[in-house]
Parts: structure tokens; sequence; C-alpha cells
């Protein structure tokens, strides 16, 4: 016994250097030739074995005999050093299968309870903030271009920043998750969005409100990925499909939450403050403020949640993970009042660990050049799990569902945008029609003090006019003279004179610079103190309009949402996806007919109600297709993917606003049906264990 002990303390000395202590997830005490196989361990020497309870017992740790037993059946112990990497890769695979079914089972015994719907409402949050930054920028636009003067190709590019970022947050977040862990990804890329959210609010310069909400697009980017592949972890088979798509309703709730609170706060410029001229705090920031705080409460609750198991065992920490399946044993059980149901398990398989680790000594370079070695390091292993998604047994599965993820995406996405473009349009209409023309009139010594608005006048004469205090809206001067006339106080929109004659006038006080008047000849005439400002006229939004759409448009997601949660373990992933696909591309088709606001609206109802359950299906598959090590990395790319296809899909359909309604039309339906037929080819994962 004494030799045995002293070359335990050996063997830990020589750990930290180059001795390779056997990588099982446990220590074998000293395995020398000589001992005899089942020599009794140390901790139970002299006492009789049965009478004795194993201290280990309780903790899960298993009986120095069970582990004995086990090499004795792998024959002689060779050193993992001398063995083939294909050899250990093949032993992983067998070991992950056997984890896979045995993970199933503990996470059946473990039960459905108060654990899961805890961490569904922490997680749900998470979603929403996810859903809320979307919508932002979007509500944000109409008040905050008045106040940061951004012309309208500067407001496209607000809008597709924020894509952006989260398709490139949604790679490297989803990559790094596989490797660092589902809990402590979730948190930094939640605290990412919620600081610069936060500073975005507060900044005045155009460049750096892009900049911060690139930078929180890029946090919030990785939720999305994290979020399914961490809850998906703590379900068991059968309530897997029906509870990931209950979560997706988060996503719809932070769709409500942000038109909600845009239509409570924006309106009311006044709330807010200023710091002498320059700093100016308005409404919308404060919107933006509100919108920071699903993402700081997820947060916060994440600090009680436990790491996945899973992940845990994937990475070789068994005690860990089985203390954590412990907790959410005795969480549930305690719920159920059942609270001396006993855990049962005592030992869970670990895959056998083969990585490269590059282990860094403290003593070599600078502390920055060892944080260099891990980062690349880390880097490099998530670029091999990205490369992996495309390796023979995965490669089909990971170009259908990218194909098909990409065709949602750009449909559903361009049609979101289309949908209030098409219907300010069709206001922009409606208002041009009503314009009212004055031919040849004459008007002298008359003072203009009320608001001018709609109209069109052409070959007129004004001498010895006075235009105080008043405000031109979306008028127009062609082919007039203007006389010895005063204008003071003017405030204009889309006011322009064409060709017209000014003499002698003065301009004193006004907004009418030079580029409102198109080949005028101005003769003797004086502008003073111009008003300062922005110089580019905003047309006057109903704002309104656009949260009532978005709002009802989140709100038609619900029956949706429901019906497929429902549904999902009935009809298969596959159908859904499909024949969801299939039907929002006959909503899609039914656009042609809708010629008026209201008919635009109720399309965009159905059509969000009829892809939802897509999304939803296309959550749970793609979670389910990966294998644990490489599923938030798989997500995150096809997320990615989904993202460019956001911003092609803005871009193109913007551009043919108001010039034909067929291209956007048929494009996004021919994507629908396209993306539909291939989901269909699809493997059915409905019946698999989470490997």
């Amino acid at each position: 016994g004494y030799r045995n002990t002293n070359q335990v303390s050996d063997d830990y000395r020589y750990q930290d250097g180059n001795y390779d202590a056997p990588n099982d997830g446990y220590y074998r005490g000293g395995d020398e030739p000589g001992q005899e196989e089942d020599a009794q361990s140390d901790v139970t020497e002299g006492h009789d074995e049965d009478d004795e309870v194993y201290e280990g017992e309780y903790q899960g740790i298993p009986h120095p005999d069970d582990i004995k037993e086990k090499q004795k059946k792998r024959g002689p112990a060779v050193d993992d050093e001398y063995r083939d990497r294909a050899d250990l890769m093949a032993e992983r695979m067998e070991d992950e299968e056997q984890l896979a079914h045995q993970y199933e089972n503990i996470i059946e015994e473990c039960g459905h309870g108060r654990f899961q719907w805890t961490l569904f409402f922490v997680l749900g949050l998470a979603l929403m903030a996810d859903g809320v930054e979307v919508f932002v920028v979007g509500f944000v636009l109409p008040s905050a271009e008045k106040d940061m003067c951004l012309s309208s190709s500067n407001k496209g590019m607000l809008g597709l920043i924020v894509y952006l970022g989260m398709m490139v947050g949604a790679v490297l977040l989803g990559g790094l998750a596989d490797k660092l862990g589902r809990k402590q990804c979730l948190i930094i890329s939640l605290a990412i969005n919620a600081a610069f959210a936060f500073l975005s609010s507060f900044v005045q310069g155009y460049g750096f409100f892009l900049f911060c909400r690139l930078i929180s697009g890029l946090g919030i980017g990785g939720t999305l990925p994290i979020v399914f592949a961490y809850f998906s972890e703590f379900l068991s088979r059968e309530k897997r499909g029906e509870h990931l798509s209950w979560l997706c309703m988060f996503w719809m709730i932070g769709g409500i939450y942000a038109s909600a609170m845009a239509w409570s706060i924006i309106p009311h410029y006044g709330w807010g403050f200023s710091m002498g001229t320059k700093y100016h705090f308005h409404s919308w920031r404060v919107f933006v403020l509100v919108c920071a705080l699903p993402c700081i409460a997820s947060l916060v609750a994440l600090k009680f949640m436990p790491e996945s198991p899973r992940f845990l065992l994937e990475i070789g920490k068994h005690d860990e993970a089985w203390m954590i399946l412990k907790q959410v044993h005795d969480t549930n059980m305690r719920a159920k009042g059942e609270p001396e149901r006993v855990f049962t398990v005592s030992y869970i398989k670990t895959p056998k660990q083969v990585d490269e680790f590059i282990e860094i000594q403290s003593s070599t370079g600078t502390w920055y050049q060892r944080w260099l070695v891990r980062i690349t390091t880390t880097l490099k292993q998530v670029w091999d799990n990205v490369l992996y998604c495309l390796t023979a047994q995965y490669r089909m599965n990971t170009l259908m569902l990218a194909v098909v993820w990409f065709t949602m995406a750009l449909s559903y996405y361009g049609l979101i945008v289309w949908f209030p473009d098409m219907i300010r349009y069709f206001q922009d209409e409606a208002y041009e029609s009503r314009v009212k023309i004055f031919d040849e009139e004459e008007v002298s010594h008359f003072t203009f003090n009320f608001t001018l608005e709609n109209q069109i006048h052409r070959n007129g004469e004004y001498r010895n006019d006075k235009f105080i205090g008043m405000k031109f809206k979306e008028v127009r001067f062609e082919d007039s003279l203007f006389e010895d006339c005063y204008f003071e106080d003017v405030r204009s929109s889309e006011t322009f004179f064409e060709n017209c004659t000014i003499i002698s006038t003065v301009f004193y006080n006004t907004d009418l610079y030079e580029h409102k008047f198109i080949n005028c000849r101005l003769i003797n005439s004086t502008f003073m103190k111009e008003k300062e400002g922005c110089h580019i006229d905003f047309e006057e939004d109903n704002d309104f309009l656009i949260y009532l759409v978005s709002f009802l448009g989140s709100l038609s997601v619900l029956p949706g949402n429901i019906i497929s949660a429902l549904l999902m373990d009935k009809i298969g992933r596959i159908k859904m996806i499909g024949g969801s696909m299939l039907i929002s591309a006959v909503c899609c088709f039914f656009l042609f007919f809708g010629n008026s606001e209201s008919a635009m609206i109720g399309w965009q109802c159905l059509f969000c109600g009829a892809s939802i359950a897509a999304w939803n299906a296309l959550d749970v598959i793609t979670v389910e297709l990966y294998p644990t090590d490489k599923r938030a990395t798989a997500f995150g790319i096809l997320n990615g993917l989904c993202k460019f296809g956001a911003i092609l899909g803005n871009s193109i359909f913007s551009s043919f606003v108001g010039i034909t309604k067929v291209v956007p039309i048929l494009l996004a339906s021919s994507a629908l049906v396209g993306g539909g037929l291939l989901a269909l080819r699809l493997p059915e994962t409905r019946e698999q264990v989470l490997m």
C-alpha cells in the first residue's frame, strides 16, 4: 500500500510538466504491471466490502472497482500517446453514441418541470432582445433623421448595418459557444449588445451611432444560435420540437414590445432633455434605452442558470455535469411535490477527449503572447468546426439547409421592408391626387400668415406681398414673378421655385436655401440670417402607421406560432417547413390584388402568420441535425447566411417600390416555392436522440 500512495503523489508532481496523465475523465490509481488486477483499493482496505457504503457513491463517483472492470475489458491499457488518432476518433464516436442514448434517458428521468420553465423564460428574454433589435432602427429613423440630418442613402445604410453585425456575430459567437460553453458565450453576446445599445442612445454623431448599432447587432447575432442549442440540451425527445417552438414565441413578443414602446414613447418629442444647444436627448433616444431592457434582464437572470450539462460532458467535465443534472432533477421533483425521489444516475459516459490542447507555460513569453496563442488556438478550433459541417457526413444537409434558410430570409425580410414602403407610397399617391392648382393669379399688398399646403402656382404675379411666420408644405411656384416682396420667418418642406423671376425681394430668417430655386433669376434680392440646421426636407411621416403595421404583423404571428408548436411533433419538421413555405408563397402571390393600404396590411398579416411555422421548424431541425460539439457552430453559420439573405432582400425589394410590384412578388414567391420543395428532401429528425 505504501509504495502505491507514494507513486500517486509522484504522478501529481509531474502532471503540470510533461507527464501525460491518462486522460479518461478520471485519474486511475497507480496502475503498475506488478499489481494484481483485482487488488483492493486503498480506500476500502481492511474493511469487509459489502457492509461498507463506498464514500464516493453519493457524489456519483464510480466505485474504483467499476473503473478496473472497464479497463480489464479494454485489454492492456496502452497510453493514449501511442494510439492512432483515427483509432481514438473511432472510440470517441462510439462513446458519443452511448452518451446520446444515456443522456436521453437521464433527461427523461429528470422530467420536464420547473427548471425547464425557468430556463425557458430566461432564454426567452434573450430571444426577445433579438426580436427587438431588428425593429429598433426602423422605428427611430423618422425621428433620428431630423436630429442627425440623414439623407436617404444614409438611412438605408443604418438598416443594413444591423444585419451586417448580426451576420458576423452569429458565425463568430455561435462558433465560440461550442468551445467556451453555451452560458459563457450567451453572457458575452448579451453584454456586448446591452453595452452598445446603451451607448448608442447617448451618442450625437451619425457615424458613431452607426458604429454602436453595428457592434450591438454583432452581440445580438450570437444569441439566436446559442439560445436554441442551450435550451435543446435540457429537453427530452418528445418535448423538444414543441418547446423549442414555444421559445420562438418570444421573437414575436419582442416585435410587439418594440412597436408598443415606439408607439407610446417616440411621439412625445418632449420626453428628454437638452444640455446647451448642442446636446439633445429626445424621446427616440429614450426608446432606444427602453429597448435594451429585455437584454439586461436576461443577462442578470442568466447568472443564476447552470451551464448546459451536455456541453460539459462533451468536454469531459463529468462531475460538474452530474451535479447540474442532479440539480435539474431535484428542482423538478420538489416542484412536483416528490422531493424524496432520488437521482439514480451514478456514472455518465464521457466521450474520449481527442484535442490538441496547447498548454501554455506561465513562464513562456509575456501575458499578451499567452493570450494571443490562446485566442489563435480557439479561433483555429472554431474554423475546424466550421469546415467539419462541410465534411462528407454533413455536406448535403448543410447545403440544403443553407438554401432553405437563405430563400426564407430573402423573401421574408425583403417583404417586411417592402410592406411599409408600399403603404407609404399609396399614401403619397393619395396626397398628390388632392393637389390644388392656381393659374395666373395676381396678388398685391397682401400678407400671408397661414400655411400653404399641396399647391401648384403657375404664371402668377406677386407684388409688395408679405410672407410672415408661415409655412410652405409641398408648394411649387412655376414661371412666376415676385417683386418687392418680404419673406420673414418662413419654413418650408418640399417647396420649389422653378423658372421664377424674383426682384428686389428680402428673405429674412427663412429656410429657402439656394437649392430650392431652380433656374430662377434673382435680381437685386437679399438673403439675411438663414435658418440654422438641416438642409434636407423630411416628409411628415405618420409614424403611427408604421408602428401599427409592425404591431399587427407581430401579432398575426401568434396563431401560426401556437399551431406550429402543437403540431411540430405530430406532423414532423420537414412537412412543416415545406407546407408553411408553400402556403406563404400563395399568400405572397395574392399581393398582386392588394391595391390599397388595408389590403396590404391584411396580406402582410397572413404572410407573417403562414411563414412563422417554417421559421420554427427550421430552428428545430437545425438544432437536431448536428452533434453537440458542432451544434451552435452550424446554427451560427446558417443564421449568418440568413442575415445575408436579409441584407440582399432589403436592398432588392426597396429599390422596386413605386416602379413595379411584379418583380418583388415573383422573386419572393419563387424563392419560397424553391426553398419549400427543397426542404422536403431533408432527413426527418423527430425520432432521433440529440447527438
